[in-house]
């Protein structure tokens, strides 16, 4: 039963960050869909806590046209004054302009890489990263995989994608493993 199970202990504040770790966080994405939700979320967390875009989740699916990027693209000022009405969302104007942007830049990825998953992938040769660690304090919060696709990332034309916020992307989608030792996810998945 998964309750006796040992897990992170970043993840039992409550059944909220308990579904996540235990569903989602660390698996490998490899729905493109998914994989631009990841990013508009971590892009919506700068300056907030994780558990602030877990409860706020549905909400942006719902408000942000379930994150599908060939729609946000297309969003406008119209569009972004609209948002920034919605309740239960992050209402940053800079944050919601940058929605765009960002599905544009994922769009273009698709068109030269065949998906995003190929081009994220393609920064570790597909080999997935796993840190052997024990304590919640060695964790990183960002890498020089992380500097060095943000910097690219950035450089075709995403916003709110530093480097912090792309390893926790990278730790989000699975690309890199920081599940704690005796997390019963850490063999999970290797």
């Amino acid at each position: 039963m998964a309750e006796d199970k040992k897990r992170c202990e970043w993840c039992e504040k409550d059944d909220l960050y308990r579904a996540y770790h235990d569903n989602e966080w660390g698996e490998i994405v490899r729905d493109e869909r998914l994989l631009f939700e990841f990013i508009v979320l971590e892009m919506m967390q700068a300056g907030l806590s994780w558990h602030t875009i877990l409860k706020k989740r549905e909400a942006m699916r719902v408000a942000f046209d379930d994150f599908k990027p060939e729609i946000l693209a297309k969003y406008d000022e119209g569009k972004i004054s609209e948002l920034l009405q919605t309740e239960g969302i992050i209402k940053n104007r800079l944050k919601l302009n940058a929605l765009s942007a960002n599905a544009k830049a994922f769009l273009s990825i698709q068109s030269e890489f065949g998906s995003f998953f190929d081009y994220i992938w393609s920064f570790t040769n597909g080999v997935r990263i796993k840190n052997n660690l024990n304590e919640i304090s060695q964790i990183p919060t960002r890498s020089e995989l992380s500097d060095q696709i943000s910097k690219d990332m950035k450089k075709r034309g995403f916003k709110f994608l530093g480097s912090v916020m792309v390893y926790s992307f990278l730790q989000a989608i699975g690309v890199i493993n920081d599940h704690l030792s005796y997390c019963f996810k850490a063999k999970d998945n290797l």
